[in-house]
């Protein structure tokens, strides 16, 4: 009976151990994960305001050199293909960084450049091409969703209005600052032409003579 509590108390240590291993790696992968989900959540926002500028881009087009009115449907392709459009940029990237992490398996060496990877860079650059997998995932499944879709539509669509009413309020005030489009312009420079010869020019000649009394004066 001994013997066998013995036993029992090994092996129950035993599992505390890995226990104990699994936490730790738990913890170590933890940190990992969320730097993972930050990064793909940079990748998607980056992603999104491109899209907006390109769909913005596209809307002034149609509405202020082609005369359209605005039609989010006939938008929603226009949509789909830049978001498709960047899932093909991160999917190459991905490609790109896998082939990087293959020859950069084996080199100890010193490395000569930015992007002259060594056996120690192998890790970072599979996490990176895991990375760009995920946003390019992202990307076609949003390219996939109608409502996404529409809200990027309906966010570059308020981009192009205020654009729009920026550059009318910004003539507005160049216009206003324009003397000659008064409407009393001609009026009004009529009584600053009297006043400058009734008041400016009388006060200059008068302060002209003072100033040649001066310079006459022998003291």
């Amino acid at each position: 009976m001994t013997h066998l509590g013995r036993g029992e108390e090994c092996a129950g240590r035993k599992i505390e151990g890995e226990d104990a291993v699994a936490d730790e790696q738990q913890r170590e992968r933890s940190p990992q994960r969320a730097r993972n989900r930050d990064v793909v959540a940079e990748g998607m926002y980056i992603a999104s305001a491109a899209t907006r500028l390109d769909l913005k881009n596209r809307i002034l087009v149609h509405m202020l050199v082609d005369g359209d009115t605005f039609d989010a449907d006939s938008l929603l392709p226009e949509a789909r293909e830049s978001l498709l459009a960047l899932a093909e940029e991160a999917e190459l990237d991905a490609e790109r960084t896998g082939r990087e992490r293959k020859s950069a398996r084996g080199r100890h060496a010193d490395s000569h450049g930015t992007h002259d990877y060594r056996s120690r860079d192998v890790r970072n650059l599979r996490r990176r091409q895991k990375q760009s997998l995920r946003v390019a995932a992202e990307l076609r499944t949003r390219a996939a969703d109608e409502d996404q879709l529409r809200l990027l539509i309906a966010d570059a669509r308020e981009a192009a209005w205020s654009e729009v009413a920026s550059n009318i309020d910004r003539s507005l005030r160049i216009s206003a600052a324009r003397p000659d489009l008064e409407p009393d312009y001609e009026r009004m420079r009529a009584a600053r032409m009297q006043a400058l010869r009734l008041v400016d020019l009388p006060k200059l000649r008068a302060h002209r003579r003072v100033l040649d009394a001066h310079s006459d004066d022998p003291s």
